[in-house]
């Protein structure tokens, strides 16, 4: 919880790599609630507003205290995005029902957690990782997108552009050893 109050705390300040990261965390759960919607309304419109939303509101949002409070206010704001939409659309009363019983169906949202057998093979591939591409991706995880690259790269001594370097070859060799193992990162991140 101390995590997502430390997130939430850089979103609400403005930081936009924070936000972005969790978005790219969040997108398919979201995009999932919106699914009883998709035959009614564009919900891929009806996401990015409920993103651009709460990129707006985040500055005075109020944590609940409970988990995944950013999520599950993402979540009310896209089904609120989508009814507005829905009301413009006419839809006939079997539609209604129909979209009313997916909802209910849906219950809890929870962020969708990645395969064990995922995080034990991106784990082994870090391992793997060359000395100072490894030390420009253990630094990008650790700071979780609060700062900035060049902070990051002064901490390692190295300058802004020998960092970005290492990092993006930390990818790639994390992605050729994933590929190795059997691992194609393009069908594990489609939601």
């Amino acid at each position: 919880m101390n995590a997502e109050l430390l997130m939430l705390q850089a979103i609400a300040a403005g930081d936009a790599r924070t936000f972005g990261n969790w978005v790219a965390g969040v997108e398919a759960s979201v995009r999932g609630t919106l699914r009883p919607f998709a035959a009614l309304v564009d919900t891929e419109a009806v996401l990015q507003e409920a993103f651009l939303r709460v990129w707006q509101v985040a500055p005075r949002f109020a944590h609940d205290g409970k988990p995944n409070a950013l999520l599950r206010f993402t979540v009310r704001t896209a089904r609120n995005a989508a009814i507005s939409e829905l009301r413009k659309a006419a839809p006939s009363k079997q539609q209604l029902d129909d979209l009313e019983a997916a909802l209910e169906s849906q219950g809890h949202v929870e962020p969708i957690t990645p395969d064990p057998l995922l995080r034990a093979a991106i784990a082994e591939c870090r391992g793997k990782l060359p000395k100072q591409p490894g030390l420009a991706l253990e630094q990008r995880l650790t700071s979780g997108g609060a700062e900035d690259d060049s902070v990051l790269a002064q901490r390692l001594g190295m300058s802004l552009n020998t960092f970005l370097q290492n990092f993006t070859r930390a990818r790639k060799f994390l992605r050729e050893c994933l590929q190795k193992t059997g691992i194609h990162l393009d069908s594990e991140l489609s939601p």
